[in-house]
């Protein structure tokens, strides 16, 4: 039971920093576009997203056939950036909460790891323009 209050507390402060931290100047207004694969109970996930101005759009299929979109909120640190979003699936599976990281691997690709409450934990590759 306490695990499940810090861990509900966690999330929700980190939901608050997202939302309130101040955005970069110089943040990159080309979408950052990523394809995720991940699973959850034995099925396969999929989803594509893109980044623009330290927001994300993310359209993924989960189990049953659902799908949905979440919407995402990126805090930009130099190398890193952390991301927590919230989304909206079919098939009754209802509200989504998604958290993760990416990284910037080199200068035009990053890679990342995240997990959402409908899709289950994926992994991320993506590209810079």
């Amino acid at each position: 039971m306490k695990i499940a209050i810090i861990a509900k507390t966690l999330l929700t402060s980190i939901c608050l920093l997202a939302l309130f931290a101040p955005s970069q100047a110089s943040a990159q207004l080309i979408p950052q576009p990523w394809v995720s694969v991940g699973g959850k109970d034995g099925d396969v996930t999929y989803a594509v997203g893109a980044r623009a101005l330290n927001f994300g759009v993310e359209l993924g299929t989960g189990p049953d056939g659902a799908t949905g979109v979440d919407v995402l909120k990126f805090i930009s640190l130099p190398v890193i950036s952390p991301y927590v979003g919230v989304g909206l699936y079919s098939e009754d599976k209802g509200v989504a909460v998604s958290g993760g990281v990416q990284v910037g691997a080199t200068d035009n690709v990053f890679v990342g790891a995240g997990y959402n409450s409908i899709r289950g934990f994926n992994g991320q590759l993506g590209i810079r323009f």
